[in-house]
């Protein structure tokens, strides 16, 4: 018989910890003050982090800790110090997005249980099995995934899976989203998201809102998901009040344990938080325009405080979900003792006065079970009462209740201590690296149309959906040519594997593969991989990682400044994105569907439009719409800020192919003396 479903809840602040476990919560997640991919929310200090773990095991509760960032290098060793003091504390799991910071916390806290955060876009079987290998006990799926596509991750590997049921939903797969970070240096994956999607974006004949979708709720997929193997049914919100909290959690509850839920809780669910509505669009693969809608001021009033107030009423006590089994023995010349039992610990404590001689009535089972029974206040109720009372003695309720009270007492303090011991860590330095001496120039393509001036190119890649009689005529032509995989693989892995076996067999080597899924697929049949800017490589940890892993060389993150990348360290070849319009967003819901007859308003190419009239372009290759940036990306081949890499990577896009040869004759030299390029992140960084 399977498990039931785990409820896991948000809990950004010790109220809407409380809110969460008061409403029937089995997990929450929850953020220390750094490190957390909801940087705004209140998060915990050490203190507190400790208190809400220790809160939350006196009530059969587990507590998963959230440093789901990327880091820097000079980051690391605070959050492994960060990680190891919540390991010392008994958190039962570690939230993380960022591959280098896991290989270390394998390696110095081993017994910590890893989760892959869903900022590690993972969305496909081979993903699931890559993160198994490496150690993670869970994975938190992508939230744009069908039941149907869930179904064959669960079928394929026995790791833990994880689905969002409930809150926001980013239009960008998380993990992939760089918008707000190139547009202000706040980056969704340090979790510091300035959420610029929900400000107005136009598209042709469509919404004034056209990246910003409804909340998702499939809570009443509950019951299918747990039926098809998915442990955890996870609500979104962290940054959002205890009432939310409670309303979401009691709605899962109730529909995991009763098969519905009651129409005065859907009515405050409904009303506590929504944009125009929820949808289910992904869980159904029904990805129209129907999921797109913003916040209006109907739904901000609807949240009014009497709702809230009526929210607050169904938490304000403690939930009794502990079931404690009790020993009551009360003999003539003996301190009475009160003993329980709660399945793992047995707390006892004995009274402070002798029983006398009853003059009227004497004390019964029936007085005794009702005293104890009383367990107001506390997470806990007696399942079962045993007594063991001798004849004619009296013993004062007052002292029986004193008895209860002081055993439950030492039974919390049972349940919230931790055996976990800080591991030691040693202090770790990574080596320099030390580039090759001559800079080497890859380019990337989105068509086939690829002019002789490219040949000098140590590696081109194209689609890998290209047909296969283009991949021979472009080696026969003298280009090492390569093929890309796209970043999303959602629903097409059998396809995939199909495309990368016909290549392997006309002589195709090299593969482009931004994701830990793809790598991983592409490794396992055997292809010379190279490592993608989609797997946000940003420290040396992570570069170690890849070489570890096998992986040839890699892209690191476009998010980290060149005196950053400078001081990388490991021996992997690394390059940087030098050329091209940077993809800020990787969305499932094109923007193009807000029609609703379908995906035909952007023909595979549009543009979307800002509030300063700045033109976003839309790249559509029928699964996944990429949203490029306004302008192009350039910085100089010769630039000499970037002596640490190894190749400098152009990606064309868009571009025809006059204007491919032009802006790569423009790459030779520094001509930055022009509004038409942008250096990105290099000079400005992220917080």
């Amino acid at each position: 018989m399977k498990n039931k479903i785990e409820i896991l809840a948000p809990a950004g602040s010790f109220e809407s910890l409380e809110a969460a476990v008061r409403s029937g919560a089995d997990a929450v997640y929850l953020g220390a003050k750094d490190f957390s991919a909801r940087a705004s929310a209140q998060n915990f200090s050490l203190e507190e982090l400790k208190e809400a773990i220790a809160y939350c095991h006196i009530r059969g509760v587990k507590a998963y800790l959230t440093v789901n960032t990327l880091m820097f290098d000079d980051e690391l060793t605070k959050a492994l110090g960060l990680i190891n003091e919540a390991y010392s504390f008994g958190i039962d799991a570690v939230i993380v997005q960022d591959i280098g910071l896991a290989s270390l916390i394998k390696k110095y806290i081993p017994d910590l249980r890893l989760h892959g955060s869903t900022q590690m876009s993972i969305h496909t079987p081979t993903g699931a099995k890559a993160l198994y290998e490496m150690g993670f006990s869970r994975v938190v799926l992508s939230r744009e995934l069908s039941l149907k596509e869930i179904k064959e991750i669960a079928d394929s590997c026995p790791i833990e899976l994880e689905v969002f049921v409930h809150g926001a939903l980013c239009m960008c797969v998380s993990g992939q989203c760089y918008f707000s970070a190139m547009l202000g240096g706040r980056s969704g994956n340090r979790g510091m998201c300035a959420q610029p999607c929900r400000l107005p974006f136009k598209i042709k004949g469509g919404s004034d809102y056209a990246l910003s979708l409804k909340d998702n709720s499939v809570i009443e997929y509950i019951k299918e998901l747990e039926k098809i193997g998915v442990h955890s049914a996870k609500i979104e919100g962290r940054m959002k009040r205890p009432e939310y909290v409670s309303s979401a959690t009691r709605a899962c509850k109730e529909m995991r344990d009763e098969g519905f839920v009651s129409e005065e809780t859907r009515f405050q669910l409904e009303n506590v938080f929504s944009r125009t509505g929820f949808t289910d669009g992904y869980i159904k693969g029904n990805r129209t325009g129907d999921m797109f809608g913003y916040r209006r001021k109907e739904d901000v009033v609807a949240s009014d405080e009497k709702l809230l107030s009526s929210i607050r009423t169904t938490y304000k006590d403690e939930l009794q979900r502990v079931p404690l089994h009790f020993t009551f023995c009360a003999r003539a010349g003996e301190f009475p003792t009160l003993s329980v039992f709660d399945g793992t610990h047995t707390a006892t404590e004995t009274g402070d006065s002798l029983p006398e001689a009853a003059l009227n009535v004497a004390l019964n089972e029936e007085k005794v079970k009702t005293l104890l029974k009383k367990c107001g206040g506390t997470p806990y109720y007696a399942e079962e009462i045993i007594c063991t009372i001798d004849p004619n003695l009296s013993i004062p309720a007052s002292k029986i209740n004193e008895l209860r009270r002081n055993v439950l007492s030492r039974l919390s303090a049972l349940r919230a201590e931790t055996k976990n011991q800080k591991a030691l860590i040693e202090s770790f330095a990574f080596d320099t690296h030390t580039p090759c001496k001559e800079k080497l120039h890859r380019a990337r393509f989105t068509d086939t149309d690829i002019p002789f001036d490219f040949k000098s190119c140590e590696l081109i890649f194209i689609p890998l959906n290209s047909p296969s009689e283009e991949f021979i005529r472009l080696t026969e032509e003298g280009f090492t040519v390569g093929a890309e995989i796209p970043r999303g693989a959602f629903g097409r892995e059998q396809q995939i594997t199909s495309k990368l076996s016909k290549l392997k067999e006309i002589g195709i080597k090299h593969i482009l593969a931004g994701n830990i899924g793809t790598v991983y697929l592409a490794k396992e049949m055997g292809f010379t991989v190279h490592g993608g800017f989609g797997l946000n490589i940003c420290n040396t940890a992570s570069l170690l990682w890849a070489e570890d892993y096998g992986i040839k060389d890699v892209e690191v993150s476009f998010e980290l400044t060149h005196k950053q990348i400078s001081k990388l360290g490991g021996r992997i070849p690394r390059g940087i994105l030098s050329y091209g319009y940077l993809p800020l967003m990787l969305c499932r819901a094109c923007p193009g569907y807000i029609k609703k007859d379908g995906c035909k308003a952007c023909h595979q190419s549009s543009f979307l439009q800002d509030r300063k009239s700045k033109k976003f372009i839309l790249h559509c290759d029928g699964i996944c719409t990429e949203i490029l940036n306004c302008v192009p990306l350039l910085i100089p081949s010769d630039n000499k800020d970037f002596s640490n890499i190894d190749f400098h990577v152009s990606r064309f896009t868009v571009e025809n192919s006059v204007e491919k040869v032009e802006n790569s004759i423009i790459l030779l030299s520094d001509n930055l003396n022009s509004n038409t390029f942008t250096r990105g992140l290099y000079y400005r960084g992220v917080k």
